[in-house]
This record gives structure tokens, C-alpha cells and sequence, in this order.
């Protein structure tokens, strides 16, 4: 079993990427914005983060950048899901450090592809 932070302002988001990991045996963890990841990240030590784009404060791709470049944290490969779905998007998350970049909403089959690639599950 896997721990997966979801890094998401949006209850109902946060809802349906706990259902999926849940149902796949995976257990989630929460945080409601990329500080409040930011500031629990290296205490919870998650095996895989789901990050949102947009959110107030600190967004996804700011907080991406800085546990990419944090040693202690740089090794957590991060997941990028967002409503933005240009390429220009993508290619600006990977650049960030994110492993991978998926389009609201997300299809079940497509997530937990993406997880077992970056966990080795």
C-alpha cells in the first residue's frame, strides 16, 4: 500500500481521487492547498503527491518547483492533475519537476497507470 498525498482546494476532486485510491489499496492523504503540502510533506513522507494547478496562495506549479529542487523531498515523484489543458501547461509542470500531467477530470484507469509506472506497483 502506497501513500499518496492529494493536493487539492476542490472537496469534490479530493473526494473522487480518494475513492480511486482507496478502491485501488492505496492510502491518501490530504492537504487543501500547496502550502498546507508544503508544510506537511516531510513530516508524512508520502510515496507519490497528486498536485492541483490552480489554487490560492501558493499553486501547484510554484509548489512542484520547490519539492523538486528540496532535497528531502526531491525523490517524491509528483503527478500533476489540473483543469488546464493545454501543452504549454504540461510541458510548464514537467519543467517544474512534476513526473507526469493529467487533465480533469481523471479517468481511473489512466491515474492508477500513472502510479503503478512511479511507484513500481
Amino acid at each position: 500500500m502506497s501513500r499518496v498525498m492529494i493536493v487539492d482546494d476542490s472537496p469534490t476532486d479530493v473526494q473522487n481521487l480518494r475513492n480511486i485510491l482507496v478502491k485501488a489499496g492505496h492510502q491518501p492523504l490530504e492537504a487543501t492547498s500547496g502550502q498546507d503540502a508544503l508544510d506537511r510533506i516531510k513530516n508524512e513522507k508520502p510515496d507519490l503527491i497528486i498536485m492541483d494547478v490552480v489554487m490560492p496562495g501558493v499553486n501547484g506549479f510554484q509548489a512542484t518547483r520547490q519539492l523538486a529542487k528540496d532535497p528531502a523531498t526531491m525523490n517524491i515523484p509528483i503527478v500533476v492533475v489540473s483543469s488546464k489543458s493545454q501543452e504549454s501547461d504540461r510541458m510548464w509542470a514537467l519543467r517544474q519537476g512534476a513526473k507526469d500531467y493529467l487533465v480533469k477530470p481523471v479517468k481511473e484507469t489512466e491515474l492508477l497507470a500513472k502510479l503503478k509506472a512511479l511507484l513500481g506497483t
